[in-house]
Parts: C-alpha cells; sequence; structure tokens
C-alpha cells in the first residue's frame, strides 16, 4: 500500500486526463463484450436456420462493433501513452532533482552504472507495466465480469466446469510470486553491476588500450554478464510457473468444455449456436485471465523498480537550503573556517579542528600532500559538504544560513577535472553566466588563454567540442572551467588545482589573467605548483597528524 500511495502521488495531477482515457477504454471493452453473444444467432438463424438476411444482418453487426471497439481501443491507448509518459517525466524529474541536491557522500557510495540503471532502465519499466497495468487491468475486469454473467445466462454448468480449475492457477500464480520479485530484484542489480563495468572501461578506454589490458577488461565484463544471465534464466523459469502454469490449467479447462458441450448438443439441451457462442467467449475469457494473472509479474516488476527509484528519492540530503535562509547582500568575501572538522566515511577525520582565516581581498595558497584535505575545502566552500562540526562563513555569516543560489554565485571553484558540455565552445563558457554578451564571452576566453584554440578552429568560439570536451585536450578544458570563473565574476574563487594540466607558458598567460582581474578579490589556490603559490598573500600547508 506504501508503494500505491507514492504512486499514485505521481499520478494525481493528471486524473482528469486519466478520467477520459478510462471511460473511453470501458466503452470500447462493453461493446467488444456483445461481439462473441452474435455467434450464436449466427449459427442458429443464420446457418441452422438458412435465413440469408439473418446472416447479412449479423456479419454486418459484427463487423460494425468490431470496428467500433477496435476504434475506441485505438484512441484510450494512444491517449494513455501520452499521459503515462507525462507521469513518468515528473518522476524522472524527481529523481534527477533529487540528484543534483546529494553531496559528493552519495556518490561515493553509488556507482554511476546503478543510477543510469535507476533512471533509465527502472523508470522506464515503471512507464511499461503502467500502459499495461490501468487498461489491461480494467478492461479485463470488465470483461470477465460481463463475460461471465452471459456465460450463466448461456448455461449454467457448463459455466461451473469451465471456472473448476480456477482456484489451481490462483494458488499457481499465489505460490511463485514472492520468489519472482525477489529475482526481479536481482536481476536489476546484476544488469546495473554489468553497466557499472562497461561505463567504468569506456570512460578509461584509452588507459585499457595503452596498457593492452582489452582482454582483461573482457573478462571483468563476463564475470558480471554471467551473474546477470543467471538471474535472467531464474526470472524466466520463475515467469513461466507464476504466469504460463495458470494460464495452462485453463486451456485444460476449456478443452474440458468443448467435450462435456459437445455431449449436450448430442443430447439436444443445448443448441449447436449456444456451445459455439459459449466457446467463442471462454477462448476470449482465457486471455483476460492470463492477462491478470500475468500482471502479478509486471506488478512484481513495477515494485521492484519503483522502490530501486525511491533509493535515490529517499536519499538523504547532506546539504539543503534552511528555512530561514535569508539573501546574501552585498558580498565583501571574507571567509573563514572556525573548528572545522569533517569525516567523510573514511573513518579517520579528513579536516581536524581546521581553523583558518581570509581577509576580504586576500589571496592565499593551500599546499600539501594529497588526502589531506585540500579538496575537501574547496567543497566546504560551496557547500557541496558541510562539515560534521564547526562552522565555514562567509563575511562572517555561517555558509549554512545562506541560500545555496546566492552563495554558488558568489563562490566558485575551479577545479582540476572540469566538466564540459557536448555543445559549442561558446555556450560551455556561457554555462557560467547565461545573460552574458558574446562580446563577454570573447573576453572571457581570451583572458583564459583560449585564443590559441579558436584562432586555429574553422568554427572559434562556434566549434563543438565533443562529448565530455573529446575534441579539447586536459588543458583546453581547464581553460574553459577558468573562463566560466572570468565570467561568473564571483566575489570569492577558489581555484583548486586549476593550472595543473597547463603548460609554463599557457600557465603564465592565465596567471597573468588572474593578476588583472583578482584584485581586490578574495582568491583560494589549491595547488602543488610553487609559482603560482609564490603570488598568494600567504601560504598555508596542510599537515596531517594523528593526534589532530
Amino acid at each position: 500500500m506504501t508503494d500505491i500511495r507514492r504512486l499514485l502521488a505521481y499520478v494525481a495531477p493528471y486524473w482528469p486526463r486519466l478520467a477520459l482515457v478510462l471511460l473511453l477504454a470501458l466503452v470500447g471493452t462493453v461493446v467488444s463484450l456483445f461481439v462473441p453473444y452474435l455467434f450464436r444467432a449466427l449459427v442458429d438463424q443464420g446457418l441452422v436456420g438458412r435465413n440469408s438476411n439473418a446472416l447479412v444482418r449479423i456479419i454486418a453487426m459484427f463487423v460494425g462493433l468490431t470496428l467500433a471497439s477496435y476504434a475506441l481501443n485505438v484512441v484510450s491507448g494512444l491517449r494513455y501513452t501520452r499521459v503515462s509518459a507525462d507521469i513518468l517525466f515528473d518522476m524522472r524529474l524527481a529523481v534527477f532533482r533529487r540528484l543534483q541536491q546529494l553531496s559528493p557522500r552519495f556518490y561515493a557510495r553509488m556507482p554511476l552504472g546503478q543510477i543510469v540503471s535507476r533512471i533509465n532502465a527502472d523508470i522506464g519499466e515503471l512507464q511499461r507495466v503502467a500502459a499495461e497495468l490501468a487498461l489491461g487491468w480494467l478492461g479485463s475486469v470488465v470483461y470477465l465480469v460481463g463475460s461471465a454473467a452471459i456465460l450463466w445466462y448461456l448455461d449454467s454448468w457448463l459455466f461451473l466446469v469451465s471456472i473448476a480449475l480456477l482456484p489451481m492457477s490462483i494458488w499457481a500464480l499465489v505460490r511463485y510470486r514472492r520468489k519472482l520479485e525477489l529475482s526481479i530484484a536481482d536481476l536489476r542489480n546484476q544488469s546495473a553491476e554489468m553497466g557499472t563495468v562497461l561505463i567504468e572501461s569506456l570512460q578509461g578506454m584509452k588507459v585499457v588500450v595503452a596498457h593492452n589490458a582489452q582482454e582483461r577488461e573482457v573478462g571483468r565484463l563476463r564475470t558480471p554478464n554471467d551473474g546477470f544471465v543467471a538471474s535472467l534464466m531464474m526470472m524466466r523459469r520463475l515467469t513461466y510457473l507464476s504466469g504460463g502454469l495458470p494460464g495452462l490449467l485453463l486451456t485444460m479447462g476449456s478443452a474440458v468444455v468443448l467435450l462435456l458441450g459437445g455431449m449436450r448438443v448430442i443430447e439436444g439441451q443445448i443448441t449447436i449456436g449456444v456451445l459455439v457462442a459459449f466457446v467463442a467467449y471462454q477462448m476470449r475469457l482465457v486471455a483476460p485471465i492470463q492477462g491478470m494473472m500475468g500482471l502479478y509479474t509486471s506488478v512484481a516488476s513495477a515494485r521492484v523498480s519503483l522502490r530501486r527509484v525511491h533509493e535515490i528519492i529517499d536519499a538523504p540530503v547532506d546539504v539543503r537550503d534552511d528555512p530561514d535562509a535569508a539573501p546574501i547582500g552585498d558580498v565583501r568575501g571574507a571567509v573563514a573556517f572556525d573548528d572545522v572538522s569533517l569525516t567523510f566515511d573514511r573513518g579517520a577525520p579528513v579536516l581536524q579542528r581546521l581553523d583558518l582565516s581570509v581577509a576580504a581581498g586576500e589571496r592565499i595558497a593551500i599546499v600539501g600532500r594529497s588526502g589531506e584535505g585540500k579538496s575537501t575545502i574547496a567543497d566546504l566552500l560551496v557547500r557541496h559538504l558541510d562539515p560534521d562540526s564547526g562552522r565555514v562563513t562567509l563575511d562572517g555569516r555561517d555558509m549554512r544560513s545562506l541560500r545555496l543560489a546566492d552563495l554558488r554565485r558568489h563562490v566558485i571553484v575551479v577545479d582540476q577535472n572540469p566538466f564540459v558540455f557536448n555543445t559549442t565552445l561558446r555556450e560551455n563558457i556561457r554555462f557560467a553566466a547565461p545573460q552574458a554578451s558574446d562580446a563577454e564571452i570573447t573576453a572571457a576566453a581570451m583572458r583564459a588563454g583560449l585564443a590559441p584554440f579558436v584562432a586555429r578552429s574553422p568554427g572559434g568560439l562556434d566549434t563543438q567540442v565533443g562529448e565530455a570536451g573529446r575534441a579539447l585536450s586536459a588543458g583546453e578544458r581547464q581553460r574553459v572551467a577558468i573562463a566560466r570563473a572570468f565570467l561568473a565574476n564571483p566575489s570569492v574563487r577558489v581555484l583548486a588545482e586549476a593550472t595543473g594540466a597547463l603548460d609554463a607558458t599557457t600557465e603564465a598567460e592565465v596567471v597573468a589573467g588572474y593578476e588583472e582581474l583578482m584584485a581586490g578579490r578574495t582568491t583560494i589556490v589549491i595547488t602543488h605548483r610553487a609559482e603560482l603559490a609564490g603570488r598568494a598573500d600567504r601560504v598555508l600547508t596542510l599537515v596531517w597528524s594523528e593526534f589532530g
């Protein structure tokens, strides 16, 4: 019931559109319900009674009802596909928005393949099941109830015979339902594990080829694939047992009806038309019964997918806006760490009781060995993380009391592995300030040292840079991030190894641009380059001590 309530929360805004769809589907089902009944008149009046006028009239009714039912089902199906796509987009959007809120802690725990599997495969499965469930369930129920009433009217004794095996069918369905749910959950996880290996291998393809590790990667992929195939085979076996076995029992019931009904015709207890109509209904009855039983399989699959999706939606948000967060106002750029400690899921603290004050407009450099917490300082300054204890302040105000959007407009981090989108160089730079003019974008690009790339590219700033910036060198991707920082014009700049991939000449050009632009602005440089650290007003060396 909890799963249903959560799913209904997405459905509720679309209820008026769904009501129209369900009404059309209901009318279509009712119309199709009367088609098999025509076989009774067709046989008894048209064929046995040798009445050609009745034959033509009944066939015309048969064609008309069939076409009307088909048209109604097509219209309702198409409209439902549209509204279900909108509902599932809302769910996908909810997942996407939650992913935007989650901290690096979450991404350290959940592999990218698992996240992508939930957004694509699991929500796609929910959309498939939703399309089957609403219309399929409604149509099956209406058709079953109507058919049962007509079958009872045609011959109550044959009707009782036809449903004799139904309890065994239901037992077979319930017997394997729970096992099927567990099997589907395992299959989803195995598929995501295989996706994780594939994504990781594709991202590191240059390293794989450079070390002649192609076959090793194939072997690494084979292990999760074997697990996936084993889970798939188990799921298929349980699907056949939970859906196919009940259907087989119902089909055997139809054979019994044909045998006993034929004997009743021979004995003159019912007409041939009644038997033909009865069999026509029963043969059509097997499909909705099997469909409803198959819905259990779909529901089990949907429940697994829904819970996997909600693992992301329910993931705790470590960093969020305080309900009483106030506008930031004017920012001078004074930054301070007051007795800050942070563990970051490693057991031992990454930072322990850090005290640091940076005056407005001051430039400091932070140096230290890898793992000493330099990058963590950058994450704290833009609130990707919040400290476990202590506080980080901007102009004397605890950053947790400020609106996240305001804070991240005034504090910008340029890191050593900047992300570049699959669009033009111009749009990548504009990402930092959507309202920026072309002249401002050009100036930012030139100051960041992108002039050589722009000059040798036929498209200039409108050059497509490829997925993840594959058309750019590592240094050029860093310069794109630096250009974004110039364009954003924040009060505090944090340069986390921001020139790490630049050659000495280009670094000198970029640093000169910093000197021009950073006058009077707070700058925190996290670097191992002596040249860049030497330009700071102060140099802070982080040293880890087991004594704190």
